[in-house]
C-alpha cells in the first residue's frame, strides 16, 4: 500500500481567513483566500444613524454591531459559497478604536475560533490600513513610507517589512479626518464631515482664504491641524454672502498641502522608492491627485489604497491575518481588545 504524500504547508500558504471589523461604527465581515482571492467583503454602515447626532455615539454603535454582525456573517458565507468548517483561521480588529465596539467583533471572532478549534488572530487596525495598499498583490509588501490618514489618526510610518515599523511622525493634536469633521460642523455640514467638505469644495477657489499650514516648516514629520480648525472658527463671523465653497476648498487645500509635502519629505529622508497612502481621508480625490503629482515629480512610486479599502473594512483585516497565519503568529484567546493599541 502506497503512502499518500501531502504538502503540510498547503493550508499555511493559502489560508481561508474569516475577518471581522467593528472598531467604530462600521460592521464588516470578509472572507479572503490567500493574498488576492477576496471571496466576499460586506459592510453595514451606521452613518445614517449617527448623522442625527453629529458624530459617532459609542453605545449606539455597539448595539447596532450586536444586531448586524450575526446576520452579516451568515450572509457572507452564503454569498461566498463556502462553509464555516472551511475556514483556516478567524481574525478580528483588536484595536485601536471604541472599546464597546471592538468588544463585539473581537469576542464574536474568538468564540467562532474556539468553536472551530482554529487559530485566532487579533489585528491592529492601523497595521491593516498601513498594509492595505499592497492588497491583491501576489508579491506582497515592500519597503516604503506610509501615510495613515483617517478620522482618528495621522501618522507617517517607515516599513521595512511586515511587523518592522518605525513611526516617523504623528499628529500632535487633531487628526486630519477629525479636523475635516470639526470644520464641517462649524459650517453646518452633516456628518461625516470629510466627504461633505470635499463635495462642497468642488468648484470653489482654494486660494481665496489664506489659511495656516500647521508645522509645514517645522523640520520634522509631525502634524498639527488644531490651528487650522481654529482659524476657520474665527474667520466665519467675518464672512457673508456666498463663501462656503471657497472656504471648503481653501481648508481642504491647506490640509492636502501639509500631508503631501511631509509625506514626500519623509520618503526622501529614509531613501525609499515607494510611498503608500491609506485610511479614510485617503479617499479624498484632491489628496490623491496632489500626492500623485508630487510623487511623479520626486521620482517616487506611489501606492494608494483602493477606494473600497480606505474606510473601515474587514478585507484589510483579513489581509494582515493571512500574513500572520503564514508566519505562524497567532493570538492567545486570553488577550483582550485594546482601544489604545499602538502600532509600534
Amino acid at each position: 500500500m502506497k503512502s499518500e504524500i501531502r504538502n503540510p504547508r498547503s493550508k499555511m500558504d493559502t489560508p481561508l481567513v474569516l475577518a471581522i471589523e467593528t472598531s467604530c461604527d462600521e460592521t464588516a465581515v470578509a472572507l479572503l483566500r490567500n493574498r488576492d482571492e477576496l471571496l466576499i467583503s460586506k459592510i453595514a454602515s451606521q452613518s445614517a444613524i449617527h448623522e442625527r447626532y453629529g458624530g459617532v455615539v459609542p453605545e449606539v454603535a455597539s448595539r447596532n454591531h450586536l444586531i448586524k454582525l450575526p446576520v452579516l456573517v451568515e450572509s457572507a458565507f452564503a454569498d461566498a459559497g463556502v462553509r464555516l468548517a472551511d475556514v483556516d483561521c478567524v481574525a478580528a480588529t483588536r484595536g485601536p478604536g471604541l472599546l464597546t465596539s471592538l468588544l463585539v467583533g473581537y469576542a464574536a471572532a474568538k468564540g467562532i475560533a474556539i468553536g472551530l478549534r482554529k487559530p485566532f488572530i487579533g489585528v491592529n487596525h492601523l497595521e491593516a490600513h498601513l498594509l492595505s495598499p499592497f492588497f491583491n498583490d501576489p508579491a506582497g509588501t515592500q519597503p516604503s513610507v506610509g501615510l495613515i490618514v483617517s478620522g482618528g489618526h495621522t501618522q507617517l510610518v517607515s516599513m521595512e517589512a511586515i511587523g518592522q515599523y518605525r513611526i516617523l511622525g504623528s499628529t500632535l493634536d487633531d487628526a486630519a479626518g477629525e479636523a475635516f469633521d470639526k470644520v464641517a460642523k462649524l459650517l453646518g455640514l452633516p456628518y461625516p464631515g470629510g466627504p461633505n467638505i470635499e463635495r462642497c469644495a468642488q468648484g470653489g477657489d482654494p486660494a481665496r482664504f489664506d489659511l495656516p499650514r500647521g508645522m509645514l516648516g517645522s523640520g520634522d514629520f509631525n502634524f498639527s491641524f488644531s490651528g487650522l480648525k481654529t482659524a476657520v472658527r474665527y474667520l466665519l463671523p467675518k464672512l457673508s454672502g456666498d463663501y462656503q465653497a471657497d472656504l471648503c476648498a481653501s481648508f481642504q487645500e491647506a490640509v492636502v498641502q501639509v500631508l503631501v509635502r511631509k509625506t514626500i519629505a519623509a520618503a526622501k529622508s529614509v531613501a525609499v522608492q515607494t510611498v503608500t497612502v491609506s485610511g479614510g481621508v485617503s479617499g479624498n480625490l484632491r489628496l490623491r491627485q496632489e500626492m500623485e503629482r508630487a510623487a511623479i515629480a520626486a521620482g517616487i512610486n506611489l501606492r494608494l489604497a483602493a477606494p473600497a479599502l480606505t474606510t473601515d473594512n474587514a478585507a484589510m483585516i483579513a489581509f494582515v491575518a493571512g500574513e500572520r497565519f503564514r508566519s505562524g503568529s497567532f493570538t492567545a484567546c486570553t488577550q483582550d481588545a485594546d482601544p489604545n493599541l499602538k502600532l509600534v
